[in-house]
C-alpha cells in the first residue's frame, strides 16, 4: 500500500487530542475516595453521557475501518443486525436492568450471586476475563494495523502509545472519567466519519446523481434480505438476513449488554433505573444511525474508486492515506486513537471492578479499609492493562486467520452467559448446579458449532441461549421428581 505520511500539522493535531482526552479523563474523575466512586463513579453520571459511552465503548478501530470495507465489498444488509441490536436492547431495559436496579450491585454478575449464589457468580465473572482478555487483546493488535500504516511507527509501539494513554486516564479517572472521555471520542469518529463522507460526495464526478446510479446498478443500496432463495440451509449460513439479522442481532445485544460488565458497569454509573433504560435505549437508536453512516462511506467509497485488488478493510484507511487533505486527515487518525482508546479503557476497568468486586472482596475480607480497597483496585488495573498489551504483542507475528478466531472469542461464551441470566430470571425453580451446568454445556455446544462452523455467526447466540436453558431446565425438573 502506499503510504502518503500525515504533515507536521496532522502530528500536532494526533499530540494535542491524546493530551486532551488524557487531561478530560483526569479532570472529570474528580477524586476517588471508595471504590465505588472508582468503579461506579458514585451514581453521578447523566444518562445521555452514558448512552454515548456506551456506544464509543463498543465501537472499535476494527469497526471503523471494517464496516465501511464490508459496505465496499457487498451492500447495506448488515444494517438490519442493528435493528436486532435495538430490539435486543429494549429487552435489556425491561428484563435485566429492573433486577440489577433491586439491590445493591456492583456488577453484573453480582445478580448470578442473589440469585443463584457466590460459585455461579465467580465462575461468570471468570468467564468474562477471560473472553474479554483475549478479544481485546487481539483488538488492540488490530488497531496497530492502520495506525503503523498512517504513522509509519511499529506495530509494538502503536500499541504501548495506545495501552499506556488509555491506563493513565483509567487509573486517576475512574469510570467517570473514562465515560466523559468516551462522550468526546464518540464526538472525535463520528466527525471523522462525516468529513469522509462529504469529502468523498464532492471528489465523485457527478456528485450525487453519479453515486445514486453506480450503487443502484452493483446492488449496493440493497438493505433487506430475506435469505430464502438458497433453501434452509442456506437461510441458516447468510450472517446478513432480516431474521437472522433481527433475531440473532437482538441475542448478541442483549448478551453484550446485558451480561458483559464492559457494558453493564456504565449502566449502573447512572442515578437510577430510568436513567439507566433512557441510556441503553439511547444507544441503540445511536448505533443504527452510526452503522448507517459507516456504510454510506462504504458505499461512497465504491463510487470513488470502483473495484480494487485489495483487502476490503483497507479500502478506508487507503482513502485517508492518500486523499484526505493535511489537517483533516491529522483529525481523522485521531478518530481511529478514539475508536481504540474508549474501547481499550473499558476494558481495562469493567476487568478491574470484576476482579476487585466478584473475587477479591469477597474472597478477603480484610480489605474494609476505603483507601486500601482503592489502592488494590489501581494495582489491579494496572496488571489488566499491561496483560492486555501483552495479549496484543503475542498477536504481532499471526496470521490473519489466528485473530479472526481469537477476534469472535466473544461468541463462544455469549451464549451460555446470556443463557445463564436468562435461566435466573424465567425459571424460579432452577438452582445453582442447574445453572453451571446449563452454562458449561453452553459453552460446549457454542466451541462444536463455531468449530465446524454449521451456522452463520448471527445464530451462534442464541444456539448457546438455548442449551444452556435446555440443560438447566431439564436438570431442574429432574430434579423435582
Amino acid at each position: 500500500m502506499q503510504v502518503n505520511l500525515p504533515s507536521f500539522f496532522d502530528y500536532l493535531i494526533i499530540i494535542a487530542y491524546l493530551v486532551i482526552i488524557t487531561l478530560i479523563g483526569i479532570l472529570t474523575g474528580g477524586k476517588q475516595k471508595s471504590i465505588k466512586d472508582y468503579f461506579l463513579g458514585a451514581d453521578v453520571v447523566p444518562w445521555w453521557a452514558v448512552c454515548f459511552a456506551i456506544v464509543a465503548a463498543e465501537t472499535s478501530t476494527l469497526t471503523f475501518i471494517s464496516i465501511p470495507g464490508l459496505a465496499y465489498l457487498t451492500n447495506l444488509n448488515f444494517l438490519q443486525l442493528t435493528f436486532g441490536y435495538l430490539l435486543g436492547r429494549i429487552i435489556v431495559a425491561f428484563v435485566f436492568l429492573p433486577a440489577y436496579f433491586e439491590g445493591e450491585l456492583s456488577t453484573a454478575y453480582a445478580y448470578l450471586e442473589n440469585r443463584f449464589g457466590y460459585k455461579t457468580r465467580s465462575f461468570a465473572s471468570i468467564v468474562f476475563m477471560f473472553t474479554r482478555t483475549a478479544a481485546d487483546g487481539v483488538r488492540l493488535f488490530a488497531t496497530a494495523i492502520p495506525l503503523k500504516l498512517m504513522l509509519n511507527i511499529d506495530y509494538s509501539l502503536a500499541i504501548l502509545i495506545i495501552g499506556i494513554i488509555a491506563l493513565f486516564y483509567t487509573s486517576f479517572g475512574g469510570v467517570r472519567g473514562i465515560i466523559w472521555v468516551d462522550v468526546f471520542q464518540f464526538l472525535i469518529y463520528i466527525g471523522g466519519a462525516i468529513i469522509s463522507a462529504v469529502i468523498l460526495i464532492n471528489l465523485i464526478p457527478g456528485g450525487i446523481e453519479r453515486i445514486i446510479s453506480v450503487s443502484s446498478e452493483f446492488n449496493k443500496l440493497n438493505v433487506i434480505n430475506f435469505g430464502f432463495e438458497n433453501g434452509l440451509s442456506g437461510f441458516f449460513n447468510q450472517p446478513y438476513t432480516l431474521i437472522s439479522g433481527l433475531i440473532g442481532g437482538a441475542f448478541l445485544s442483549m448478551a453484550s449488554h446485558g451480561t458483559d460488565q464492559l457494558i453493564v458497569q456504565r449502566l449502573l454509573a447512572t442515578k437510577n433505573l430510568k436513567s439507566a433504560q433512557k441510556a441503553i435505549i439511547g444507544s441503540g437508536v445511536i448505533i443504527v444511525f452510526q452503522f448507517l453512516l459507516f456504510l454510506i462511506v462504504g458505499v461512497l467509497l465504491f463510487s470513488y474508486y470502483g473495484k480494487l485488488d485489495m483487502r476490503s478493510d483497507e479500502i478506508f484507511p487507503y482513502f485517508i492515506i492518500n486523499v484526505i487533505p493535511s489537517g483533516l486527515k491529522g483529525l481523522i487518525i485521531a478518530g481511529l486513537f478514539a475508536a481504540a482508546l474508549s474501547t481499550l479503557a473499558g476494558s481495562i476497568s469493567s476487568l478491574s471492578s470484576a476482579t476487585v468486586m466478584d473475587i477479591l472482596i469477597p474472597y478477603f475480607k480484610r480489605f474494609e479499609n476505603d483507601k486500601k480497597k482503592l489502592f488494590a483496585s489501581r494495582i489491579i488495573t494496572l496488571i489488566w492493562a499491561i496483560l492486555l498489551i501483552l495479549v496484543a504483542f503475542l498477536f504481532m507475528e499471526s496470521s490473519k486467520a489466528v485473530v479472526e478466531i481469537a477476534l469472535s472469542i466473544a461468541s463462544f461464551t455469549y451464549g451460555g452467559l446470556l443463557g445463564t441470566f436468562l435461566l435466573g430470571i424465567v425459571n424460579k425453580k432452577t438452582t445453582q448446579e442447574d445453572a453451571l451446568a446449563g452454562f458449561v454445556a453452553g459453552i460446549f455446544v457454542m466451541i462444536t458449532v463455531i468449530t465446524l462452523k454449521l451456522t452463520a455467526w448471527t445464530w451462534f447466540t442464541l444456539i448457546g441461549v438455548l442449551t444452556t436453558m435446555i440443560i438447566g431446565s431439564l436438570l431442574a425438573s429432574l430434579q423435582k421428581k
